[in-house]
């Protein structure tokens, strides 16, 4: 009958050593029982690696075609150049709307014509305004600076809202349109400003672009 010492050597009855085992047997032994399958072998396939799921790109704002760009900044030099004509035909009286000899630098008074034919339920208010200096000159700046920020492309905020009070006064002045109920020229005027404010019409045919990046607008943001 043998027996195992303590140093891993086997001996008989008597005490003699009989063999060694190795240190590696009883390990690859281990080994091979941990490893031997205890259960039923699942066979099932490993599943495929998850997909990365596909994101929705963000959507893309079309592109202003060219022609359209080009047709909002001519309009906007087109309204523009009918307030600066208006200015300098009533300064110098060119004979426009204007009679020669009747410009402002002649002495004529470009408000006292206009506002004295006032018709409407504000007739009173606008005659009462007929040839006052204060008027005038407002009147006359408005024209000058209006016309020459939308011609240029500049400040484009604030020559709209000069712009687009300037028609409606004018608008109020004489009604009602003898060929409408309420509609003319000068309500369309007013839209189409509005509009071409709002698609940045001034970057097209005009100076907008550098305009917002001088350094006044920068300090002063509401002068864009």
């Amino acid at each position: 009958m043998a027996r195992v010492a303590p140093d891993r050597t086997v001996v008989d009855a008597t005490g003699s050593p009989l063999r060694k085992v190795a240190t590696t047997m009883s390990i690859t032994t281990t080994n091979l029982v941990a490893d031997r399958p205890t259960g039923t072998v699942d066979r099932t396939p490993p599943a495929p690696p998850a997909e990365p799921r596909a994101t929705a790109p963000a959507p893309v704002a079309p592109a202003t075609p060219r022609i359209a760009r080009y047709a909002a900044g001519g309009t906007r030099i087109g309204l523009g150049f009918l307030f600066l004509w208006a200015f300098v035909d009533k300064l110098f009286g060119l004979g426009a709307a204007t009679p020669s000899g009747q410009g402002w630098i002649d002495g004529g008074n470009p408000t006292q014509g206009y506002l004295a034919s006032a018709t409407g339920p504000f007739a009173g208010l606008y005659h009462s305004l007929a040839g006052s200096t204060i008027v005038t000159v407002l009147f006359m700046f408005g024209l000058l600076a209006v016309g020459t920020g939308l011609m240029l492309g500049i400040a484009s905020r604030l020559a709209t809202i000069g712009g687009v009070l300037m028609v409606l006064l004018m608008w109020s002045s004489h009604l009602w349109p003898e060929t409408n109920p309420f509609m003319d020229e000068h309500l369309i005027y007013a839209g189409t400003l509005l509009v071409l404010v709002a698609i940045g019409a001034d970057r097209t045919l005009g100076l907008g672009d550098r305009w917002r990046g001088t350094a006044l607008v920068q300090r002063f943001p509401w002068l864009g």
